[in-house]
């Protein structure tokens, strides 16, 4: 039983001190063998390896992808207009000297970040006092950029090599602080309803202009049309007179006979309308009584 308990234990034993001993280098990662806190080996093919057991030998791995660093805060920075602004940033950048990153920089990917947050920032700040903010909106934001970018790399690979690379730097957004981005707020809310009640004056100005020239003309065409309808009703009862005036001259009798018949029928052209007169004094009804009498005397 103690003979088996003894293999056993040894069996466990040489198991963890070959699971010490042994390990893997993901492709995506670096791995960095120290011996007693000096760095030994930089492993950077992906494989099985194998090293001392600690305390003798330790691994640590380091990410050897193309990493993204976005701006951590939201502090304003100056123009060179003294506008205050802010601005949103990321870095794409990636390990390339573990060996020089461990020993100026620090033992993971968040100590380089930290670092190169600080130097972008600065950075940033030093081109952005330079330009206006018209400069960060318009085309030279690809020139700002890039000298931001040269001023980084110039400073990771200085005396100090950091053993990183730097692949890019990009400007997200750029805008006022909240304080003045309310004020341009309301200063563009005002421009656009000054702009606004202009256009409706214009407006209502050209409207009345319109009606009044629609009126006038109506006004045009009504009476060009009445005068034309009073020279032509005119030249129609002239033509009427000189017809009455030629057939009444042929029977002047006749005419007279016509005439008392048109007086009759405007007199009594409604049943109720009554009038007392003396038929045998009254000019008014001697055709009737003209023809009473050929009637009479006919009889």
């Amino acid at each position: 039983m103690n003979r088996i308990g003894f293999v056993v234990s040894s069996f466990l034993v040489v198991l963890a001190l070959a699971s010490s001993m042994l390990f893997v280098v993901d492709q995506r990662q670096f791995g960095v063998v120290y011996a007693l806190g000096q760095i030994k080996e930089v492993i950077t093919e992906p494989g099985l390896n194998i090293k001392l057991p600690p305390p003798f030998q330790n691994v640590n791995f380091l990410d050897k992808r193309l990493l993204t660093l976005d701006s951590p805060d939201t502090e304003p920075m100056l123009t060179a207009e003294k506008q205050r602004v802010v601005i949103d940033w990321y870095v794409r950048w990636r390990i390339t000297d573990p060996t020089e990153y461990i020993r100026n920089v620090g033992l993971n990917e968040g100590a380089g970040a930290s670092q190169l947050n600080r130097v972008v920032r600065n950075a940033f700040q030093e081109e952005i006092n330079k330009r206006t903010v018209k400069d960060l909106l318009s085309l030279k934001r690809e020139a700002l950029m890039d000298d931001v970018k040269r001023e980084v790399l110039d400073k990771v690979r200085g005396g100090k090599p950091w053993g990183i690379d730097v692949v890019d730097v990009r400007i997200t957004r750029a805008d006022y602080v909240d304080a003045i981005t309310e004020s341009v707020y309301r200063r563009m809310e005002a421009e656009r309803k000054r702009v606004a009640n202009e256009l409706r004056s214009t407006g209502g100005a050209e409207g009345e202009k319109i009606r009044a020239d629609a009126e006038r003309q109506r006004e045009v065409t009504v009476a060009n049309a009445y005068r034309d309808a009073q020279k032509i009703k005119g030249e129609g009862d002239a033509e009427a007179a000189r017809l009455y005036a030629d057939a009444f001259g042929r029977d002047p009798q006749f005419a007279q006979f016509y005439r008392s018949l048109e007086a009759y029928k405007a007199t009594f052209n409604k049943k109720s309308d009554v009038m007392v007169l003396d038929p045998a004094s009254s000019e008014f009804f001697k055709v009737m009584r003209g023809q009473g009498g050929a009637a009479g005397g006919k009889k």
